[in-house]
């Protein structure tokens, strides 16, 4: 089942997730596989990243809680808010869209 991850960071948390971010990544790497689309939340001058989006493909809520324990910028407390939803894909991705 598909589920969409909204992560908001604390505010001033800019630093801490620059030097999260490697392990970050590379975790998310290892759920390749399993990942629709993933990526920074930004601020309106579409730069300053604020929190982050994922939708991704786990067996449970247990599964997606399981797993964010153990997710870099969780562990390091990045998060100031988590919100977890199952999430129904209805709409066809657009081929070429921006990366």
């Amino acid at each position: 089942m598909l589920f969409a991850i909204h992560l908001l960071d604390k505010p001033g948390a800019t630093d801490l997730r620059v030097l999260a971010r490697p392990e970050h990544k590379a975790y998310l790497a290892l759920m390749a596989e399993r990942i629709a689309l993933a990526g920074p939340l930004v601020s309106d001058d579409g730069k300053t990243m604020v929190g982050s989006l994922l939708v991704m493909d786990f067996a449970s809520r247990e599964a997606v809680s399981e797993w964010l324990k153990n997710e870099p910028f969780t562990q390091a407390g990045l998060y100031a808010c988590v919100s977890v939803h199952a999430f129904s894909n209805l709409w066809p991705q657009k081929v070429g869209f921006p990366v």
